[in-house]
């Protein structure tokens, strides 16, 4: 089923089909990492993103402008279609540069209404982090807290930072085609979207906080028409938090005409070892067996033997946060699909497996750890490009339930200084935005090299879990050695960095009898950069391991 040439009428209400007909052609509207919703009705709220994306226009014609999101430049030197246009929060007044807008928490701002037949090129927005800062002493929203909603022929509703490349809440860096994210802090879109009637955005904060600053800019061309075979833009958000086994994880199921464009996929390892050894799966037209299948994520993910951080025009690793092979191990990456476009006459089905390298611990006998079914936390949002209404298979959670899940037991710093005991130093807890409870154990080191620190942990149930320390990097901190009950666990930690920054310190796989265990500290000295010998310990974490034991995939049936 096609849209009329003439579209929808943004003053009424309809479906969330309808909303995501039309996204495509509006490439700025995902510029912000903020979830897309459109839809009619709270309820309807789904995860797709839908605009007209032309599929038959020539960049060098006077009457068929090139829609796509970078002209050649080339085309430059013919006149252009059109009149171009740009809604934003710049002030009004010359004398005045309140170009923001402040966004209460459960409240909605309406960006822009803008009638068509038109194209959006390009959308540009930007907030403060969730930090307190000057802009706000409390904090402001994190982005994966924001919805965007887009009301039009079409509409989109991935969360911000998954749209943009950048999933679990995180900011990143993205210097992409169709994704460009400068410092983390400004989201550009390029992907084309248009409608032919009208439009509305609108950003709503489901956040507890305010959104104290709030900017933005969406440029348009107003167009005469729009081609009848106009495809519409297309971005649905999905997640298993974690997912199921016996089948592979599902990234698209679309019916219709169109051309599958992106990939962004977020992972957080539920098991230790690597997931990247599942293949992605294209099913066209409703083919039993893939006619595209790949080699093992990271390759799909256009690395190779793993996987590296880097973002490059096409394909890009926005993420990789802990140790390598630890459980909560994070991974964002994108694929996007532009030279290579995924054609469909009828449908298309994207799945990826979530299978990989696991621990012995974790491992059934007489099964190679290389190659086994995991269960870990997948997020993902799917581009393409299509005609008609979009099947809807997925509606966005709540922003309560896009958190992943809690694994941990967390002794706090301030219970771990009750217990502390110190050599050469004090022992004090520092508050911050940084550190969770009341803020970090702080090892004041006033002797340097030969100073220590200890404190303890209680464990209340013996089971497989991951010791993790979440500890503090910084341009005063020292060198140190790390035990655990008197056994050597770390010979050797730089704790250095030139910037404040927290990370997670995987102190292995273990069975911990129930009671009271003691870490110990040994400073070493410091690198020749460092200001100090210093350190911090934010917490101790028992986390959560699967009480089962992993084999290899079973064999699917064709189009299970």
């Amino acid at each position: 089923m096609r849209f009329p040439k003439q579209g929808l009428d943004a003053s009424k209400p309809f479906s969330a089909w309808q909303l995501r007909s039309h996204a495509a052609l509006v490439p700025a509207v995902t510029a912000l990492a903020i979830t897309f919703a459109a839809v009619s009705g709270a309820e309807e709220a789904a995860s797709l993103s839908v605009s007209p994306a032309v599929s038959s226009l020539n960049a060098g014609s006077a009457s068929s402008p090139n829609l796509a999101a970078g002209l050649p430049l080339w085309s430059l030197l013919r006149p252009l279609p059109g009149r171009s246009g740009r809604i934003s929060s710049a002030a009004p007044q010359r004398s005045s540069n309140f170009d923001n807008r402040f966004i209460g928490p459960g409240a909605t701002l309406v960006l822009a209404e803008i009638a068509g037949p038109a194209v959006i090129h390009h959308i540009w927005l930007t907030f403060p982090g969730p930090e307190p800062s000057w802009l706000g002493k409390d904090g402001n929203a994190d982005h994966s807290e924001l919805v965007l909603r887009i009301y039009w022929d079409g509409a989109a509703e991935p969360p911000v930072g998954d749209f943009f490349a950048a999933g679990f809440g995180k900011r990143a860096a993205v210097n992409s085609a169709p994704i460009t994210v400068e410092g983390g802090d400004a989201y550009n879109c390029w992907w084309p979207m248009a409608f032919f009637r009208s439009a509305r955005i609108q950003i709503t904060n489901e956040s507890h906080k305010p959104l104290n600053a709030f900017y933005y800019q969406i440029d348009f061309t107003r167009l005469d028409s729009l081609p009848e075979d106009t495809l519409y833009f297309c971005a649905q958000y999905r997640q298993e938090f974690p997912t199921a086994s016996g089948r592979d994880y599902l990234i698209l199921d679309a019916e219709g005409r169109g051309q599958y464009v992106g990939t962004v996929l977020s992972v957080r390892s539920r098991s230790p070892e690597w997931f990247g050894e599942g293949d992605e799966k294209f099913y066209i037209d409703g083919e039993k067996r893939p006619s595209i299948q790949g080699t093992g994520t990271e390759d799909y993910a256009l690395n190779a033997w793993g996987m590296g951080t880097g973002t490059y025009p096409y394909f890009g690793v926005s993420i990789l946060e802990g140790e390598w092979g630890m459980v909560g191990y994070r991974t964002t990456i994108y694929r996007w699909h532009i030279p290579d476009a995924v054609r469909f006459s009828r449908s298309l089905r994207v799945e990826i497996e979530d299978a990989g390298w696991i621990s012995e611990d974790e491992l059934a006998s007489n099964v190679h750890r290389g190659f086994v079914e995991r269960n870990d936390d997948f997020a993902s949002v799917a581009f393409w490009y299509q005609q008609g209404q979009p099947k809807r298979f997925a509606r966005l959670p709540s922003a309560e339930d896009r958190k992943l899940p809690e694994l941990d037991r967390i002794t706090e710093g301030k219970a771990l200084a009750a217990s502390a005991k110190t050599e050469g130093g004090a022992i004090h807890i520092q508050k911050g935005y940084l550190w969770t409870g009341d803020g970090q154990l702080f090892f004041d080191n006033q002797q340097g090299q030969g100073a220590s620190f200890s404190c303890a942990f209680h464990v209340a149930q013996e089971e497989w879990a991951q010791l993790t320390l979440r500890v503090t990097y910084s341009y005063d901190f020292g060198i140190y050695r790390i035990l655990l009950d008197g056994e050597e666990v770390r010979a050797r930690q730089d704790f250095f960095s030139p910037k404040v920054e927290v990370r997670e310190l995987n102190l292995g796989q273990r069975r911990l009898a129930t009671g009271e265990h003691t870490l110990r500290f040994e400073c070493l000295g410091k690198v020749q950069d460092s200001q100090g010998t210093k350190l911090g310990v934010d917490s101790v974490r028992l986390r959560k391991r699967w009480q089962k034991l992993r084999t290899t995939p079973q064999d699917l049936k064709p189009g299970q």
